[in-house]
C-alpha cells in the first residue's frame, strides 16, 4: 500500500497464488487475478468475512451485479474467470467511478471513516483499540505482549485491515462520544451493540480460487438488487427516503440494512485513524472510535450465518434467529447445523445458512458437480462480560462434501451425520466411565461444568480423521455403495482405536481400590461401583455405538476359533 494509503493500486491484501508464492497486490489486481489466487493471506480466521464483505463482495456485486438465475451463476463458475469486458467494468468502477473514495488518508473522504471526527473531550487512543488481542481499555488478553501504555506501529496495510474489523466485530463496551453526535452524553455513548458479525456464527463457503470463493458467496437475486441499495462509500446515492445517516459524519442511527450492499458494508462504528512518520514510514498509532450505526435486526436476507428457528417464538422475537458457533467445539462438531437443509416444521431446530442452501440447489440443478472440493471456513468471537470484552476467537475449515447439501436426497448427509454422532456418544460413554471409575475411587463424577474430561482429548484425536473422511466423501456417488461401507467401517474402526486408548489411560490412573469398588446406597436401592464393572458397561456401549466394527471383530473371533 503506498503512504496516501490507496487501496485500489497499493500493496493492501496479503495472497498465496497456486504455486504457494505469497504476494501483497491491490484491490484492484486482487480482483482481476482472483482466479490465480489460491487464498488470501490474512492475520486472523475473523479477518476473511471482513475483507469479503466491507471489500471484495460489494464491489464485484455492484459493479458486475449480481448472478439472476443459477444458469448465470453456473456461466460465471465453467468460466473460472472475470471476463474481459468484466475486469474493464471492475477498472472503471475503481477507478474513474470511485477510485478516490479508496484512499485511507484522504483528508477529505478517508475510506469507512469520518473525516477530522473528534472526541468530545479533545483526546485520542492508542490504535491497539481496533485489535482484539492487544491490551487496550477493559480488553485485557491474558497473553498479550503489549500494555495499554505501549505504543502499537500499524503499517497501513495493516491499519485498513483491522478498520473494517472493528466495523464487523468491535466490541459493546462504552464508546468515545464524539463532536457533532447528538446522541453523546457525557463524553460517552452507551448501549452499543457489537459489531454486526459479533451476533453471528459466521460460516463462509470457500473454493478452489479467489474468484470461485466470491462466486460461492454471491447470493444469487432473480429482481437484482433492491432500489437505493448502495455500499457504504456510495452513501451519498441513497435516496433521503430511506433515513440513512451518513457514514461519513459523527451522528448515527438505528436502522435496518436497505439491501445486501448496505448489510455487507454496514458501518458499526465512526472511526478516524490518526497516523504519524516514522523512520520506516507512515504509520497508524492513535484512533478515535465512537458510536457507529445499529443494525435493528439481522435480515433473514444475511448471507453468513446459520439460524434458529423457533416455531412459536414469543411475542416480539423473531421466528429465525442468527445461531452462534460453540466455543471448544471443532466445526465438524457442529455438522448438525451446517447441514440442516430444510426448515423445522413441528419442533425448534438449526437451518443453515443462506448461502449453503444454494450450493445444494445448485447441485441439485446440475450448476455445480458432485465432486467439486467445496470448502467451509467458520469464525466467531466469545465476548465476556456485557459483550464489552473478547474472551475468545472461534475460527475453524473444513471440507464438505456438495453431495451432502442436497435437500431433498439426504443419502450422504445421513452418513456424514452418524458418524459425528458416533463421535459424540463414545466421547460421553468415556465421561461415564470416567465417572464410574470415580465412583469407584470413592470420589464424586466431575461436575458439568467444571474439570478436565477425557472426551475432549478423545474428539481432539479424531479430528484429523473426520477432515479426511469429509475430504475423501466429496468424491463419493450414490452407486458407491461399497465405498461408502468402507469409509464408515474405517471411521468406526478409528473411533474403537481412539476410544480403546482413551480408556486403558483411564483403567491404568484408576487406583488398585477401584478394582475392589464401593457400594452407594440411593433411596432404598444400592448401586456397585468397580472397575470391571465400569469398563464391561463402556464396552456394551460402544459395541452399540459402532455396530459394524463390532461386527467385524465377532466375525474375526469366530474365524479364530475356527482355526
Amino acid at each position: 500500500m503506498t503512504s496516501g494509503g490507496d487501496l485500489v493500486h497499493g500493496l493492501g491484501l496479503g495472497t498465496v497464488d497456486r504455486d504457494g508464492a505469497h504476494q501483497a497486490v491491490g484491490l484492484l489486481n486482487a480482483l482481476c487475478e482472483a482466479h490465480t489466487i489460491r487464498r488470501l493471506e490474512l492475520p486472523v480466521h475473523t479477518m476473511l468475512p471482513v475483507v469479503l464483505r466491507q471489500l471484495l463482495l460489494p464491489v464485484v456485486i455492484d459493479a458486475l451485479g449480481p448472478p439472476r438465475t443459477r444458469q448465470e451463476w453456473g456461466e460465471r463458475l465453467n468460466r473460472g474467470r472475470f471476463s474481459p469486458d468484466e475486469r474493464e467494468r471492475l477498472a472503471h468502477y475503481l477507478g474513474p467511478r470511485y477510485g478516490d473514495r479508496f484512499r485511507l488518508f484522504d483528508a477529505e473522504r478517508p475510506f469507512a471513516q469520518v473525516a477530522g471526527l473528534q472526541a468530545l473531550n479533545g483526546e485520542t487512543k492508542t490504535a491497539a483499540q481496533l485489535v482484539p488481542s492487544v491490551a487496550s481499555g477493559n480488553n485485557v488478553p491474558l497473553f498479550s505482549a503489549l500494555s495499554e501504555a505501549d505504543e502499537l506501529l500499524l503499517t497501513p496495510g495493516e491499519a485498513v485491515l483491522w478498520l473494517l474489523h472493528a466495523h464487523c466485530w468491535d466490541t459493546a463496551s462504552i464508546k468515545t462520544g464524539a463532536v457533532g453526535d447528538p446522541k453523546a452524553k457525557n463524553g460517552k455513548t452507551t448501549g452499543n451493540p457489537t459489531g454486526p458479525l459479533g451476533q453471528l456464527g459466521v460460516i463462509v463457503p470457500t473454493g478452489r480460487t479467489l474468484y470461485e470463493t466470491l462466486l460461492l458467496n454471491t447470493p444469487i437475486m432473480p429482481d437484482g438488487l433492491e432500489p437505493g441499495d448502495r455500499p457504504q462509500w456510495a452513501w451519498d446515492e441513497r435516496p433521503a427516503h430511506l433515513g440513512c445517516k451518513a457514514p461519513a459524519e459523527a451522528a448515527w442511527s438505528e436502522r435496518p440494512a436497505t439491501g445486501l450492499l448496505d448489510l455487507l458494508t454496514f458501518q458499526a462504528r465512526r472511526i478516524r485513524l490518526i497516523v504519524c512518520e516514522t523512520e520506516q514510514g507512515l504509520r497508524v498509532h492513535r484512533a478515535i472510535v465512537s458510536a457507529g450505526d445499529r443494525l435493528a435486526q439481522t435480515p433473514e436476507s444475511e448471507p453468513h450465518t446459520a439460524w434458529h428457528h423457533t416455531v412459536k417464538p414469543k411475542k416480539g422475537q423473531p421466528q429465525r434467529r442468527p445461531r452462534r458457533h460453540t466455543s471448544g467445539r471443532a466445526a465438524w462438531q457442529g455438522l448438525g447445523t451446517l447441514l440442516a437443509m430444510t426448515l423445522p416444521v413441528e419442533d425448534d431446530g438449526p437451518y443453515t445458512s443462506l448461502l449453503l442452501r444454494q450450493i445444494g440447489d445448485l447441485r441439485g440443478s446440475g450448476m455445480l458437480s458432485g465432486q467439486y472440493p467445496l470448502g467451509v471456513e467458520t469464525s466467531g468471537l466469545e465476548y465476556g462480560t456485557q459483550s464489552a470484552v473478547v474472551e475468545n476467537a472461534i475460527g475453524d475449515e473444513l471440507p464438505l462434501p456438495v453431495q451432502a447439501l442436497l435437500a431433498e436426497d439426504a443419502w450422504l448427509r445421513d452418513v456424514v451425520l452418524e458418524c459425528v454422532a458416533q463421535a459424540d456418544q463414545a466421547a460421553r460413554a468415556l465421561d461415564g466411565l470416567n465417572n464410574d471409575l470415580r465412583r469407584a475411587c470413592g470420589g464424586d463424577p466431575l461436575p458439568r461444568d467444571k474439570g478436565s474430561r477425557p472426551s475432549a482429548q478423545f474428539l481432539h484425536s479424531l479430528d484429523q480423521t473426520m477432515r479426511r473422511l469429509l475430504a475423501g466423501l466429496r468424491s463419493v456417488d450414490v452407486d458407491d455403495e461399497e465405498i461408502l461401507d468402507r469409509a464408515q467401517l474405517a471411521w468406526e474402526k478409528s473411533v474403537q482405536i481412539a476410544a480403546d486408548r482413551e480408556a486403558g489411560l483411564l483403567l491404568a490412573a484408576a487406583p488398585p481400590r477401584a478394582v475392589v469398588g464401593r457400594t452407594v446406597k440411593k433411596g432404598d436401592k444400592e448401586f456397585v461401583y468397580r472397575s470391571g464393572k465400569a469398563i464391561g458397561v463402556f464396552r456394551k456401549m460402544l459395541a452399540e455405538i459402532l455396530p459394524r466394527a463390532a461386527e467385524e471383530r465377532r466375525v474375526e473371533c469366530e474365524e479364530a476359533a475356527a482355526v
